[in-house]
């Protein structure tokens, strides 16, 4: 088992639950933007695949979603589980773009502190 499958376990064993950190959300390069939800959207991948090897021994839980979205002037993707959200998206405007995390439907003008929050976001969403 990886540390993140480790988490997972732990969590669903009535472990700790900290929140992703997040910071406000802030216009960059549209080059900078993609190469960063590329990057997030990569990893959410890896530790969606992770988790749901854990979730899939109990199926009251069922798994987590992903989901991919793109249009024109955002790239976006959606974790689900268990009825609740969690959305990173990129939204272009010019030359210009800024990330935004939207939970349960809520648009915040934040996004996830780092890379390493992913995992604290997936985590966040199983313990509901």
């Amino acid at each position: 088992m990886t540390p993140f499958m480790q988490q997972v376990q732990e969590l669903l064993d009535g472990g700790e639950q900290v929140e992703p950190r997040t910071v406000p959300s802030e216009e960059v390069t549209v080059a900078e933007a993609a190469d960063t939800q590329v990057i997030i959207r990569s990893l959410a991948e890896q530790l969606v695949s992770e988790a749901n090897a854990i979730l899939v021994d109990d199926p009251a839980t069922g798994i987590i979603s992903l989901v991919d979205e793109t249009g024109p002037g955002a790239l976006a993707f959606t974790l689900g589980y268990g009825g609740r959200s969690a959305r990173v998206e990129t939204v272009v405007s010019g030359h210009t773009a800024t990330a935004q995390l939207i939970v349960g439907g809520v648009p915040q003008s934040r996004r996830l502190a780092g890379e390493d929050e992913m995992a604290a976001l997936v985590l966040d969403l199983i313990a509901g």
